[in-house]
């Protein structure tokens, strides 16, 4: 199983409008922060977890002509709002498209895009209409030979999920894990956790000093800190980490 990270920021993404601080303005492309996202690979299958604002362009970057299935965390436009890219992928592939995630996520996705999926769109099939199945989860399930594990996670007062995919997790929007979902984390080679930035306080994510905290209950063999805010720059975090911490960045490959 490969991932690549196709985005690594926060809402507002890196540079964000309008600022001009020293992250927004660095150079290395290490600081500049697309929505939060990745792509896994597996047996030649490409799932998608989450169609994030910016899905166009990391559609474009990473030369993605193919998507077989997509996971949602949770439906906040950052991690949705690149939904109606998907009918790309069904022309190229002139097929439908299943997508997985929680009921009430799905329920808020079909309420917010009920062009896509009651039916209400016009247009040429495969072109002017995304077309998506849509599939609640409610448990682990296999994916193209690959155990997916649900895990219910707090985000501020919702329940949304993270996915365990073999001996790797994904787990964006976080406020706190409880310790049932704590299990279903153990034994990772590789833990994706969201952080927004050390001392960065937020009702609704962790900050990095507590991720850390998080990441060191679970005990992964290595964790990287994703859906990054523009306060502190790569070079000078990644420098005060332990060894087995890292910033996670736009186009970073991982193997599971």
């Amino acid at each position: 199983m490969e991932l690549v990270v196709l985005g690594s920021g926060t809402s507002t993404g890196v540079p964000v409008i309008g600022c001009a601080c020293k992250t927004c303005t660095s150079t290395d492309s290490r600081n500049r922060r697309l929505r939060a996202s990745v792509l896994v690979t597996h047996e030649g299958k490409n799932i998608l977890i989450d169609t994030s604002t910016d899905l166009r362009y990391q559609a474009l970057k990473h030369k993605i002509r193919k998507i077989d299935a997509i996971l949602y965390t949770h439906s906040h436009g950052d991690h949705v709002h690149g939904i109606d890219e998907v009918r790309s992928f069904n022309y190229l592939q002139e097929g439908r498209i299943t997508c997985f995630g929680g009921e009430e996520t799905l329920d808020q996705l079909k309420s917010m895009y009920g062009y896509i999926f009651n039916g209400t769109g016009s247009g040429t099939k495969w072109i002017s209409t995304p077309q998506l199945d849509a599939v609640p989860v409610n448990g682990p399930f296999d994916l193209f030979g690959l155990r997916i594990v649900p895990i219910p996670i707090s985000h501020g007062k919702q329940t949304i999920f993270g996915y365990r995919l073999g001996d790797l997790a994904y787990i964006t929007d976080c406020s706190d894990i409880l310790p049932s979902s704590i299990d279903l984390l153990k034994g990772l080679r590789t833990l994706i956790l969201g952080a927004l930035g050390p001392g960065f306080s937020h009702p609704n994510h962790l900050r990095l000093e507590e991720a850390m905290d998080v990441a060191k209950e679970i005990k992964p063999d290595r964790v990287y800190f994703t859906h990054l805010s523009h306060k502190g720059l790569y070079e000078e975090i990644q420098a005060e980490l332990p060894p087995d911490m890292f910033l996670a960045y736009d186009g970073l490959q991982l193997s599971g």
